[in-house]
């Protein structure tokens, strides 16, 4: 039931790259920048709610025009002439391969006597789909995406896989685009069927029983979301219509029962509210609403007639309802675990137990439960881990997974009658986490706020007030950031650095209060809090404004794109990547994830939003003149989430307006986006390039 985790889609390429913020090297600061690529200025005057606004740099936004591809051209170029020549590049590279080009499989999936795992051999760009059959059968390749694309940047993504594991729906998706073609695979005969879905955004799949068919959703930009049934063998034009939502629904998504019995919808329609609609498919009967017109999130999960859910409502930290879907009714509903001190992160279904994952103070805690509410235990982990559970109702065997800032990832089969776990795979990384420190400070911010921050080095390390540090944050959407292996973390310790990941409001790592305290008016405290975090980190003699880095990445890009323009005598060196930073101009973007953003960000038409929209956003607050830290921007055209415009007009306008001397540059790739869309290869020789600049900039020893 957890929204973001999805055992069966492929590695996102975004995780990576967020995980990875720097690397040591002991290069001087740079002394002279030489002049950035010229952009002309057209200075189009916006009037909005009676404020007049300038933008310099309108141009950019038209990404098809000779103009601005040039510009990127001169902009790519310009990045390499400062970064590609730097000594310390090569032993970068060295160890970035070192460290993460090597055999990589993820958790199991298990169907019908098959294990389905997704897999990458060390040299390879691309993760396939495979199957096992018994846990020591041998590996056979389902899916290999290599052959589709000469250049490695076209991918796949698994959607269902059926009962009996011999059929499976999965995606095309050609560079980082979230548009994928949906094709339906024989796995047993080794072979594709005719059917394919054209080009669009879906959002997910799920098998009928019967196999003659399956739901999908579709969310076809500009246009109602819907749920759709397809009959294979026919006209995907015929598909039949299940269920329509509406421009204001985030997502919507497909489940079916796993005895075949219920269809269940899932329809988000805000990062706030989501409604549940179950159809008994048995007995032909009517898709009907569960749950409508509630201000709070539900998720639900299939357990035989019952509905399992973890809500919100009434329930800031989270509760565990349970539905008869026989007798729905609200006054029906039974509470079977009740909302605590810590917030619920997800809940999971094994066998027939409820599994509970809490967060306390940012690391994992999970208990288990009746499906009547009784307290059965809990599952041991070690301390100071985030970990999380993968199962489904009625098949004893499920996974268990756990990861720290110095362990590395873990996957376990795990019994759920009687708990116990066998390793299935560890990422092979040497380490040894006793060489480490990992602390968590609590500090204040601006508005008195306790927030928490994860501090990792080298034991033996002491303030001194000169370690360099890198500070990430990302603060939105209800998304935790907790302590998950982090290569770049352990070899920045291992430098005499300090890696801080502050758990700034926005995120739901306190429940849904923390997440709306920093949710459209209150944007502000984000920003406010992660420079209480820099300034906690100076006051407290770990580092100096001249030691400090930030790293951020799509709503982080905001993050550190607003602290900037905010604080720009706080920081050093800024990694900014795929960002949205034109907050005023977001609604006139053709290519963004309306009205997701704008639900989490304010929406600059309404009179009363624009009021604290126009106070925050990055690109409107760039000051000729400014001593701006040295800022590292990334972006692509396949960027259909994140507006790439935001990212070219920023550069062009920082670069005309700092004087401190210090660079401004642009890594952009037109097949990059935030679903991928570079192969693996790619990927650790541009990080190479990112962590040579960071490491140039705040001068690591």
């Amino acid at each position: 039931m957890n929204r973001q985790h999805f055992p069966f889609s492929f590695f996102s390429f975004r995780a990576l790259v967020t995980s990875l913020l720097s690397i040591a090297c002991t290069w001087p600061i740079y002394a002279q920048v030489p002049a950035p690529p010229a952009a002309r200025q057209d200075n189009v005057v916006d009037e909005i709610h009676g404020v007049k606004i300038v933008d310099p740099y309108r141009w950019l936004e038209d990404s098809d025009s000779e103009e601005t591809r040039k510009w990127e051209t001169a902009e790519n170029d310009y990045l390499h002439s400062q970064l590609d020549g730097m000594p310390m590049l090569p032993a970068i590279q060295r160890r970035m391969k070192e460290l993460l080009v090597h055999d990589t499989i993820g958790a199991p999936f298990y169907r019908n006597g098959y294990y389905f795992f997704n897999s990458r051999k060390a040299g390879q760009d691309l993760r396939s789909l495979l199957r096992r059959k018994g846990i020591s059968g041998k590996d056979e390749v389902v899916l290999d995406p290599h052959s589709l694309s000469s250049d490695h940047t076209t991918s796949i993504n698994s959607y269902a896989i059926s009962e009996d594991g011999n059929m499976l729906v999965y995606g095309i998706r050609r560079g980082g685009e979230d548009e994928t073609e949906v094709h339906v695979r024989d796995i047993g005969a080794h072979r594709d069927l005719p059917d394919v879905l054209a080009r669009a955004v879906y959002t997910g799949a799920a098998w009928n029983k019967d196999l003659k068919g399956f739901y999908y959703g579709l969310a076809a930009r500009g246009a109602p979301k819907r749920i759709l049934y397809h009959v294979l063998g026919t006209d995907p034009a015929q598909d039949h219509e299940i269920f329509a939502g509406s421009n204001a629904d985030v997502w919507i998504v497909p489940h079916v029962s796993p005895n075949g019995r219920y269809l269940r919808i899932e329809s988000y329609k805000a990062y706030t509210v989501s409604e549940l609609y179950v159809q008994d498919l048995k007995h032909h009967g009517p898709l009907r609403p569960i749950v409508t017109g509630i201000e709070a999130q539900f998720y639900g999960d299939f357990a035989d007639d019952m509905l399992i859910v973890r809500t919100d409502w009434k329930a800031p930290n989270f509760r565990v309802l349970k539905i008869d879907l026989r007798n729905p009714e609200q006054e029906k509903w039974q509470e079977i675990v009740a909302a605590g001190p810590d917030a619920i992160d997800d809940t999971t279904l094994i066998g027939h137990k409820l599994f509970v994952t809490y967060l306390h103070n940012v690391t994992s805690q999970i208990q288990v439960f009746s499906l009547e509410g009784r307290r059965l235990g809990r599952v041991e982990l070690p301390p100071a881990v985030y970990a999380g559970m993968y199962g489904r109702y009625g098949q004893d065997e499920g996974g268990l997974h756990f990861t720290s800032f110095t362990t590395p990832l873990s996957f376990f089969r795990f019994s759920a009658t009687t708990g116990k776990r066998d390793l299935w795979y560890r990422d092979p990384i040497k380490i040894d986490s006793k060489d480490y420190v990992v602390e968590q400070v609590w500090y204040s911010s601006k508005d008195g706020t306790r927030v928490p921050m994860f501090l990792v080095h080298r034991k033996g390390i002491k303030p001194d007030g000169q370690r360099p540090v890198i500070l990430y944050g990302y603060g939105g959407f209800g998304v935790s950031r907790t302590p998950q292996f982090n290569e770049t973390a352990v070899w920045w310790a291992d430098h005499g650095g300090i890696y801080a990941l502050a758990n700034i409001r926005g995120g739901g790592e306190f429940g849904e209060k923390w997440h709306l305290a920093g949710r459209l008016g209150k944007k502000q405290n984000v920003f406010d809090d992660f420079i209480a975090a820099a300034e906690w980190l100076i006051q407290n003699k770990f580092t100096t404004p001249q030691k400090l880095a930030i790293w951020g990445g799509s709503n982080g890009g905001l993050l550190v794109g607003a602290v900037t323009t905010q604080r720009p005598d706080l920081f050093r060196a800024v990694i900014c990547e795929h960002p949205d930073l034109d907050i005023v101009r977001y609604p006139e973007f053709k290519k963004n994830n309306l009205p997701a953003a704008m639900q989490e960000y304010g929406d600059a038409t309404d009179p009363e939003q624009f009021k604290f929209v126009y106070a925050y956003s990055p690109y409107q607050h760039v000051k000729t003149g400014t001593k701006y830290p040295a800022m590292l921007f990334t972006s692509g055209d396949a960027d259909n989430r994140v507006p790439p415009e935001q990212a070219r007009k920023m550069v062009a306008r920082m670069q005309a307006a700092t004087s401190s001397g210090l660079p401004i540059l642009l890594m952009y790739d037109i097949k990059a986006g935030h679903s991928g869309g570079r192969p693996f290869s790619q990927i650790v020789d541009e990080l190479s390039l990112q962590l040579a600049f960071l490491a140039a900039q705040i001068g690591l020893n």
